[in-house]
């Protein structure tokens, strides 16, 4: 599977962001779709995650303010942040799971996207 993460950009804080990840390859595996963060010099954070029932699970610093969605007939998924705030400033990607389970553990992620800039800037 090969992930491209596009939406990326600057904005101020309390403004909003959509962020969409294209996939292509072998899509038939994808179980699970997830956004996940990286701020220079930290680990890796999930974001939110979705699975192929659509259930979804966010991480309590978004939740509230970010909802990830899917459109799995065109294997795109999305990521609509608004009320950003600085702290939101990171590297995001998206991510892709062949197995079940609906989780936001990064390590349990098999393919990854090159990752888009937000930058929120108060």
């Amino acid at each position: 599977v090969q992930l491209v993460e596009s939406g990326g950009g600057s904005v101020q804080s309390g403004g909003s962001l959509r962020l969409s990840c294209a996939a292509s390859g072998d899509t038939s595996r994808r179980y699970c779709m997830g956004w996940f963060r990286q701020r220079p010099g930290q680990e890796r954070e999930g974001v939110a995650a979705i699975d192929l029932y659509g259930s979804t699970k966010y991480a309590d610093s978004v939740e509230g303010r970010f909802t990830i969605s899917e459109d799995r007939a065109k294997n795109v998924l999305f990521l609509e942040m608004n009320n950003l705030k600085s702290e939101d400033t990171a590297t995001y990607f998206c991510a892709a799971k062949n197995t079940f389970g609906l989780t936001t553990w990064p390590s349990l992620y098999h393919h990854w996207g090159q990752g888009t800039q937000v930058t929120v800037s108060s």
